[in-house]
């Protein structure tokens, strides 16, 4: 990999984990997001892994409960499996035109979710929680991006911030440990990347440190509208980019 690309992808890195430690808001989204402007999207979602496993695995032990939350959402977890599968194997099979196409299409709608600050009201039920897990399955397989639709999905409930958190992030390491597996079987995995991957640990940790500074001395829900509308806008420019 040229030193450019590499010098790239440590800022995108840093970027993201420095708007994740602002406003909260999705790494592997984001990161994946300014990624595909310049990567192929089958060299950029296995850079992301480490550095999102980690961060994710952090916040679960920060929020506690696992297993009370895991008990209660297995099956949103266990339905997301089928549809991650479909999204690698159609990931692997094709050009990244549909993957850019999806994943803007992802962006904009969390940033209009976030900016819209929408309040559905919704019941935990088997059918619709099985649709869910589908659905987010097949567009991270597809794409790398975690948060749609089980987001706002989750939001929806009634449960905690601490809930919350816990099982968001519990989705997102479980569905960074399968896509590691199923990208190692589609060869998709090489010493390279991984090694930029884990390289990438130290401006993600930085850029978290920094941006949790940040966050204290600035309106959090100015910025956050900010940050979530330049998501969106990103977001409409990869659909556009995928159609020219």
């Amino acid at each position: 990999m040229e030193p450019l690309v590499i010098t790239l992808v440590l800022a995108t890195f840093f970027f993201a984990a420095f708007m994740k430690g602002t406003a909260g808001l999705g790494f592997a989204t984001t990161c994946l997001g300014i990624m595909a402007s310049y990567l192929d999207l089958r060299l950029a979602i296995p850079l992301v892994i480490i550095p999102s496993l980690l961060a994710n695995t952090l916040v679960m032990v920060d929020a506690g409960n696992f297993w009370s939350i895991f008990r209660r959402f297995w099956l949103l977890y266990a339905s997301a499996l089928p549809g991650l599968a479909l999204g690698l194997w159609i990931l692997g099979g094709s050009d990244t035109t549909l993957p850019r196409t999806v994943l803007g299409t992802t962006m904009f709608l969390y940033g209009a979710w976030g900016l819209w600050s929408g309040h559905l009201s919704l019941k935990q039920t088997r059918p619709l929680e099985m649709c869910v897990g589908l659905l987010t399955g097949l567009i991270n397989g597809l794409t790398g991006s975690q948060i749609m639709p089980i987001m706002p999905y989750l939001m929806s409930l009634n449960i905690t911030k601490d809930e919350l958190v816990q099982a968001i992030n519990t989705s997102f390491t479980i569905a960074s440990l399968v896509m590691l597996a199923g990208l190692g079987r589609m060869g998709l995995i090489s010493a390279e990347n991984m090694t930029l991957s884990a390289v990438g640990v130290i401006p993600v940790g930085l850029g978290i440190w920094l941006g949790g500074k940040v966050r204290r001395k600035l309106p959090e829900a100015v910025f956050r509208k900010i940050v979530l509308a330049l998501i969106s806008l990103l977001g409409l420019g990869l659909v556009a980019r995928s159609f020219l």
